[in-house]
């Protein structure tokens, strides 16, 4: 059966095999892990072109990553507010509302995404110095985090369009986007990043032209990748998009109270959440950054790198999300159990096994990002020591998407927060100073080993109810 099938039986109150459950669990998990792979290579891609130019230009990109991070994450728990209830309204048939919904959140979301467009333009020429970087790489960093900002409505409006789908159960069409804006971000910076030069081709000599903007070219490829995917989101959701094409009924596009109030209770806790871990990465690039330039440029290419491990993990979450939203819009209790304990196992199988690939293949993953000696033996002892926390972090990351998709995101917000900030970056300022950037990455890897736990205990505990009253 084809996965728009399989997610009728859940909306109809049909009964569903194991097999069914797991086939549809493995539908809508490959696409969503390609989505999210495509997302990484597209970073991993830029690190990799600017790492080209020497560890300073690495570095600066490095430095502001964090920050990067803490918006873009808040664009995705503003846009999640509205795409869970999408899910809910779905999983209960109700596609008036699911329309409804989407018309609002346009307006709200677009808002949102100008004004934090904005606020990032506003810090970018200070933000570089409040992380302690060098001056040597401040203004690079800057300029990049300013134009990474311009581009912030675009990404919310993908953001919020490629969600929209896959609470829809569309997972194909988020990751082929995803597909097409690596590939634009590569032909993007190829032009922009590098200067005009001589190139051989076929065998003949080619005059290539390019801008030689270097990371802020990088910054700006990415940005028109961006808006490329999303207008193609955007238009394909409000179009083509078999249950939420807006072509079906006239209605209003002014956000309700109802509707924000629910978005809030929802994107809250997770944009609160994102913004204090998002603030301990900042601490942990802090802690960090006394390391020097080269622990700099290890730190930033080894998170690059870990992301290609994780980001399935992230895959198989959104599909949880969608699986848990759905059976929990239609009242299904039982269903929502089954699809967290399916989706979870798939998860710390799949990072189990991309941790043993990491740990083997270290050395060549540092080394197509830099070539730089000490750059590369910092970041291959980093990313052998986290290959270990892979498991137990899939555990945290797909537990929190079953959360998120029954809109209970409280709790593991608060989870997330404490582990973290009293485990992570308590062990990391204490063992830095005397192990150097081996020492953080320890840390990060006994706080995710300890957060896998206790999102395994929560979920454990969430599901000892009766069915009927999950």
């Amino acid at each position: 059966m084809k996965s728009n099938d399989l997610l009728a039986l859940i909306r109809n109150g049909q009964p569903m095999t194991l097999g069914q459950q797991l086939s549809l669990t493995w539908k809508l998990s490959i696409p969503a892990i390609m989505a999210q792979l495509s997302s990484i290579v597209m970073q991993y891609i830029d690190a990799a072109m600017v790492g080209s130019l020497g560890a300073g230009a690495a570095a600066s990109i490095g430095l502001v990553s964090t920050t990067t991070w803490l918006f873009g994450g808040t664009c995705s728990a503003v846009a999640t507010g509205f795409s869970v209830q999408v899910a809910h309204a779905i999983g209960a048939g109700d596609m008036l509302r699911a329309r409804s919904v989407l018309r609002q959140a346009l307006v709200a979301v677009g808002l949102f995404g100008l004004l934090w467009g904005v606020a990032g333009a506003s810090i970018s020429g200070s933000l570089p110095v409040w992380l302690g970087g060098d001056p040597s790489i401040c203004r690079d960093a800057s300029l990049y985090f300013l134009i990474y900002s311009a581009f912030l409505p675009v990404l919310q409006i993908y953001i919020l369009a490629a969600g929209m789908l896959r609470c829809e159960g569309n997972m194909h069409v988020p990751s082929m986007l995803g597909v097409l804006m690596c590939l634009l971000d590569v032909v993007f910076n190829f032009f922009l990043i590098f200067p005009t030069r001589d190139m051989e081709l076929f065998g003949m000599a080619v005059r290539m032209p390019g801008a030689g903007w270097g990371v802020e070219g990088a910054a700006l490829g990415t940005g028109l990748a961006e808006l490329v995917a999303g207008g193609w989101a955007l238009v394909y959701l409000c179009t083509r998009s078999k249950e939420m094409r807006l072509s079906h009924e006239r209605g209003s596009f002014r956000p309700a109270a109802a509707t924000l109030k629910n978005a809030v209770r929802i994107g809250l806790p997770m944009g609160v959440e994102h913004a204090v871990i998002c603030g301990a990465q900042i601490m942990t690039t802090v802690i960090v950054a006394p390391l020097g330039i080269f622990a700099i440029a290890a730190n930033s290419f080894a998170i690059t790198a870990e992301s290609l491990c994780y980001m399935p993990g992230y895959g198989i979450a959104d599909a949880a999300t969608v699986l848990a939203g759905q059976s929990y819009g239609a009242g299904r209790g039982d269903l929502s159990r089954r699809f967290a304990a399916i989706t979870v196992s798939m998860g710390m199988l799949v990072m189990g096994l991309m941790g043993v690939v990491m740990y083997v293949g270290a050395p060549f993953i540092m080394g197509t990002m830099t070539s730089d000696a000490e750059v590369i033996a910092l970041g291959v002892e980093a990313l052998r020591i986290e290959a270990f926390a892979e498991p137990m972090f899939a555990a945290a990351i797909v537990a929190y998407g079953v959360f998120v998709g029954m809109g209970k995101t409280v709790v593991p917000c608060v989870m997330n927060l404490f582990s973290i900030w009293a485990v992570r970056l308590t062990l990391a300022a204490w063992l830095a100073p005397t192990m150097g950037l081996k020492g953080v990455w320890l840390a990060m890897c006994i706080e995710l080993c300890f957060r896998g736990v206790i999102f395994l205990l929560r979920l454990g505990w969430v599901f000892r109810k009766k069915p009927s009253a999950v």
